[in-house]
């Protein structure tokens, strides 16, 4: 693929790189964006590195703006008009109206066969921890739950030794 150029300039516009025609709805973009995706990905084609990467990049450079409605509404705009005069020599020529830089459009997708296994995995390997700490606390004699000894009512519990015998407080913290 050519490198991107001015919408205005001859050459090949968004809609050639994505291979689609002017009038494409927005899910018949994201398919052919996917599948030219996996055509030009560095890590999946069969270019030299530096063509697949340039190519990948114009690849989603042209999604971003033709998948954004503003964007191609303004992108269109600029194909419909027709390249200005020729400017004289030593005029310098105006830049181009600043605009953002299109960002990476998050694709979602289902989780794969892998990675339910991984996060099935990481759900067993928690479980199994917590049941093993449980498991070794209780065979210590360690008291599992316990009362803090900066709760209010246990600090009044503790200074006062006529509490009543029966209550949960007293358990929790013999008195010596």
């Amino acid at each position: 693929m050519p490198p991107t150029q001015n919408p205005s300039a001859p050459g090949p516009t968004h809609y050639d790189l994505l291979e689609v025609a002017k009038t494409a709805s927005v899910s018949e973009l994201r398919q052919a964006f996917r599948q030219l995706s996996k055509r030009y990905h560095p890590d999946t084609t069969s270019l030299p590195q530096a063509q697949a990467q340039e190519s990948f990049r114009q690849l989603q450079q042209a999604y971003a703006v033709l998948s954004d409605p503003i964007s191609r509404n303004r992108y269109d705009s600029q194909l419909l008009q027709p390249p200005g005069p020729p400017l004289p020599s030593g005029v310098p020529a105006q830049p181009p109206p600043r605009t953002s830089t299109p960002r990476p459009v998050g694709v979602r997708r289902a989780l794969s066969g892998g990675e339910w296994f991984a996060l099935l995995l990481l759900g067993l390997a928690l479980v199994l921890s917590l049941v093993l700490g449980l498991g070794v606390a209780w065979a210590r004699g360690a008291a599992l739950v316990r009362t803090p000894s900066w709760w209010p009512e246990a600090v009044a519990a503790a200074a006062a030794p006529d509490s009543p015998p029966d209550s949960p407080l007293t358990d929790a913290h013999p008195a010596p």
